[in-house]
């Protein structure tokens, strides 16, 4: 299967989230990410030792020189792809689970990326690359955020040392929706951000993530990251358009404690949710090899309307048959199972003060 015909079949139709429409749901405060039901044939868990990525290159850069460069690269079991706009991060490796993963992976997901920008031309910027779950084509379309839909991804941060020397974004966990009057497409996200010591008068590297976006568009400073390893990070979408944030250090499951904030983006109330991806980032310079972050279990929840969506998506269980030129190695791991679903009054927000103004919905 083409990547590129994914992408056509995955382009702006709207027509397929009424589908997937629930009734009549409504949000009584934050939704702790990973309650209700796992929708089994979307994510991963990289533990099947075949697990294969077909880069398919040159990859895209859409997002510079308006070049898509087809076929785009496909994961061996269908569950990734290429991102159109900006093209996938150069290294894809299915990798054994770093130490105090979650009890039973043997497999997880590496990924970095080099040339960020123009392939072979360095453009000495900060540029990134998008890593994309194939979601709407295994759930038959968008998800109405009346199904309250949420992400949870565990991510492994190397030792501090082994990071790009370079202060801003390094990774992110971020999604694809669509909401206000005219159902606009925005990526709110959690962000993992790296401040050299360098630059500091303390002389002190530290790390902290940043969520995007408030009301106003702007990206908030949130919580600090005092050590490495792995964190769970999560995102929520409720029937009333907000976007709630969560994480912690370790692999547990995400409870209320956990909760880090709540915003309408943009001022754009979300309404259905189309993709969740991971950003890779890097100063494009031909030598600057992003910082090694490793991903496991991946995995989307529903509240309601599970059913339906694990059904349409078991047809797309069977091994793909994806076009692929030179391989890349890489992993797989479980989801979890269907949760209680947990709601709690919106507690104090653990967010500091709002970066500076970013480009809107970049």
């Amino acid at each position: 299967m083409r990547s590129r015909s994914l992408r056509l079949l995955f382009g702006g139709l709207l027509s397929a989230a009424l589908s997937n429409l629930a009734p009549d749901a409504s949000a009584a405060g934050p939704l702790v990410p990973g309650y209700g039901k796992a929708i089994t044939t979307v994510g991963d868990d990289f533990e099947d030792p075949t697990w294969e990525y077909y880069p398919n290159w040159p990859k895209s850069s859409n997002n510079i020189d308006k070049r898509t460069r087809n076929p785009g690269g496909i994961s061996s079991n269908s569950r990734w792809f290429e991102a159109a706009l900006r093209g996938q991060p150069d290294y894809v490796q299915r990798v054994d689970t770093p130490p105090g993963g979650l009890p039973g992976s043997r497999g997880a997901l590496m990924l970095r990326t080099l040339q960020s920008g123009i392939p072979g031309q360095p453009s000495n910027q900060d540029q990134q690359d998008d890593f994309i779950a194939n979601v709407r084509q295994r759930v038959g379309g968008p998800i109405s955020v009346s199904y309250e839909p949420s992400i949870v991804t565990r991510v492994y941060l190397p030792p501090v040392e082994q990071w790009e020397r370079r202060s801003g974004s390094q990774f992110a966990m971020r999604a694809g929706v669509r909401g206000g009057p005219e159902n606009e497409e925005y990526w709110p996200g959690l962000f993992i951000q790296f401040q050299s010591g360098a630059a500091t008068k303390t002389r002190q590297d530290s790390i902290f993530l940043v969520i995007r976006a408030d009301g106003r568009g702007r990206d908030i400073h949130s919580i600090p990251v005092p050590q490495t390893g792995w964190w769970t990070l999560g995102m929520s979408f409720t029937a009333d358009g907000r976007v709630h944030y969560y994480a912690h250090p370790g692999v547990d499951n995400l409870g209320p404690d956990d909760y880090l904030a709540s915003y309408v983006p943009y001022n754009m109330p979300c309404r259905i949710l189309e993709t969740f991806f991971y950003d890779c980032f890097n100063r494009d310079d031909g030598r600057s090899w992003s910082t090694p972050f490793v991903i496991d279990d991946p995995t989307l929840y529903v509240v309601r309307g599970g059913e339906k969506l694990e059904a349409y998506g078991q047809r797309f269980v069977q091994k793909p048959k994806p076009a692929a030129t030179a391989p890349q190695a890489t992993q797989t791991a479980q989801p979890q199972t269907t949760k209680t679903l947990q709601r709690v009054a919106p507690p104090q927000q653990r967010v500091a003060q709002p970066q500076r103004q970013q480009q809107m919905r970049k």
